[in-house]
């Protein structure tokens, strides 16, 4: 009788307010609105008049400006490593996201939030997340752990008795999770994902060929010649710096090889992690993988060639997942769908748990 009253009840409450879905990122945050699907897909970054105090631009206007600002303006990213480092521009974000994804809508009551968070995430954290949620009008906000939220996306069987392996890689963290039964169990989360990358190959081409180049540059280069295994034919883009010899322009061209060479020990400290997770796994769960397959997903899964040889070093076939940007992003949307089926999945704080007999 209690579960026909909430239907009615959550039936009534998505004819009065908005659902929304918020792939809270590092690099990118995504917004997804119950009935009309991913409606926002922009960089986790904000542009703040240091002399005012004031929000300049968010997402693209901002990003558009990283290394470009005059030294009154900043453009940062308030998420480092997947959770929140500036509460006060977290905040200003998320308030930009969720007036953006109600626009033109009336509806009465506050919006329900489903946000997706790191593997791993501390309870001050969650709080954090939540608070800064809140704060901006949200009427219900819940967090659901990302890989468990890309598993849901992706559809793979996640309330059901069988092992199911999901690693996402995003901008600041990599999440590494084996899901059964509603939860996660067994799980890593590295700092070692795309920011990392770029830093790699930041690092190396200062090295190697002694021009200092910027973090988009860096970006632009791993998307478009970027691999772990060698392909058919070689690949070249040309980078254009500033040589540290003499403080001048330069431009250089890199080859796929070189990007392979300057990322090659993270990827490799993302494979230890990987074959870390499945070594403390049951073996009836490794079976069920073995079966399955592992599912890359997140930006980081776009990485020509890191399918193939995932495979060949932990001898289980490893699927990317088709859109794999946005699968935790259309996780929250499948959760919003039903709160009340997916319940088990979501994180509580101490102070939202049931009091024990």
């Amino acid at each position: 009788m209690r579960k026909h009253i909430k239907k009615y009840v959550d039936k009534a409450y998505q004819l009065l307010s908005n659902d929304i879905g918020i792939d809270l990122g590092t690099a990118n945050t995504l917004v997804y609105m119950r009935g009309q699907g991913i409606i926002i897909n922009e960089p986790s970054v904000v542009a703040i008049n240091n002399k005012t105090g004031q929000v300049v631009a968010v997402g693209i206007q901002a990003k558009s400006m990283l290394g470009r600002t005059p030294a009154h303006i900043s453009a940062v990213r308030p998420l480092v490593g997947g959770v929140i480092s500036d509460f006060e521009v977290t905040e200003e974000m998320i308030s930009y996201l969720i007036r953006k994804a109600e626009a033109g809508s009336k509806k009465l009551l506050g919006p329900r939030v489903v946000v997706g968070v790191p593997s791993g995430i501390t309870n001050v954290e969650t709080r954090a997340v939540r608070d800064a949620t809140r704060n901006n009008g949200a009427r219900e906000v819940h967090i659901v752990e990302e890989p468990m939220a890309a598993a849901i996306g992706i559809r793979l069987p996640v309330q059901e008795p069988v092992g199911n392996m999901v690693i996402d890689i995003g901008g600041g963290t990599t999440d590494i999770a084996v899901i059964s039964l509603g939860g996660i169990v067994r799980s890593k989360s590295l700092k070692i994902a795309g920011d990392r990358l770029n830093e790699d190959i930041i690092s190396y081409i200062r090295g190697e060929f002694k021009i200092l180049i910027g973090e988009k540059t860096a970006e632009s280069i791993k998307i478009a010649i970027g691999s772990v295994v060698p392909g058919l034919s070689p690949m070249e883009a040309s980078i254009r710096g500033r040589d540290l010899i003499t403080g001048l322009p330069r431009e250089v061209i890199i080859t796929d090889s070189d990007i392979r060479e300057a990322i090659a020990q993270s990827v490799d400290n993302l494979i230890e992690a990987t074959k870390e997770v499945l070594e403390t796994t049951p073996p009836e769960i490794v079976a069920d993988i073995m079966h399955r397959g592992v599912y890359l997903v997140g930006g980081g899964a776009l990485i020509k060639g890191l399918g193939n040889l995932l495979t060949e070093s932990v001898k289980i076939p490893v699927h990317v997942a088709e859109d794999p940007l946005t699968a935790v992003a259309r996780g929250t949307g499948i959760i919003l769908e039903d709160l009340s089926k997916y319940d088990e999945v979501l994180i509580r704080n101490e102070d939202e748990l049931p009091p024990t007999k």
